[in-house]
């Protein structure tokens, strides 16, 4: 394979709004250590790592005096920046992935293609607009950040669930699965699984 370099990323952005620095590791263990100052979003970021086989550092300092959605949308940018620099040129990857996943009452599909255009369906719908203090449509928020940079096509599908604790958990831990086995190393492509030659 022609990318043979650590499948890493770094990323620093600053705005008016907030301020993210973001390390992640491809092929990690699923190491952790996140601070955004919501706790929600820290305990799906965490989850997410974890499930993904991804390591991953987040620091941010955002406007939570105003609510979570800047901080929340942003740390997804970043995560899909980062996404998409540590795939590098994507050769040799699996490129498809997807996870059925069940959360007690709840069950969800997230399908991805890191194939380079980013497209997000999102066909969920939360039971109640808040989970604690957290808005639950940022679930959404974050996702299509993190498909718009990171280029990829990424269809989530709740089938049925009651608890939108439970819903946004089953939604990160599948979209880690779909992520991880999508970007995994295939040792039979030696080049990008595309007729077109480039992802």
């Amino acid at each position: 394979m022609s990318d043979r370099r650590p499948r890493t990323s770094e990323i620093a952005r600053t705005t008016r709004e907030t301020k993210i620095n973001l390390t992640l590791a491809l092929d990690g263990v699923g190491r952790s250590e996140v601070a955004t100052g919501v706790g929600f979003l820290d305990h799906m970021l965490e989850l997410f790592a974890r499930h993904a086989l991804m390591d991953l550092t987040v620091s941010c300092t955002g406007d939570l005096h105003v609510d979570a959605h800047h901080t929340t949308e942003d740390v997804g940018i970043c995560l899909g920046k980062a996404l998409d620099a540590a795939l590098g040129d994507r050769v040799g990857i699996a490129r498809y992935g997807h996870a059925v996943l069940p959360m007690d009452e709840t069950l969800t599909t997230v399908a991805v293609d890191l194939g380079g255009r980013p497209f997000w369906v999102w066909n969920v719908t939360m039971p109640t607009e808040k989970i604690g203090d957290f808005d639950s449509e940022l679930v959404a928020d974050f996702w299509h950040a993190v498909a718009t940079q990171s280029r990829i096509n990424l269809h989530a599908i709740l089938h049925y669930g009651r608890n939108a604790h439970h819903i946004s958990e089953s939604l990160f831990k599948a979209s880690a699965r779909a992520l991880r086995d999508a970007a995994a190393l295939d040792p039979r492509e030696s080049g990008v699984p595309s007729t077109k030659g480039i992802l």
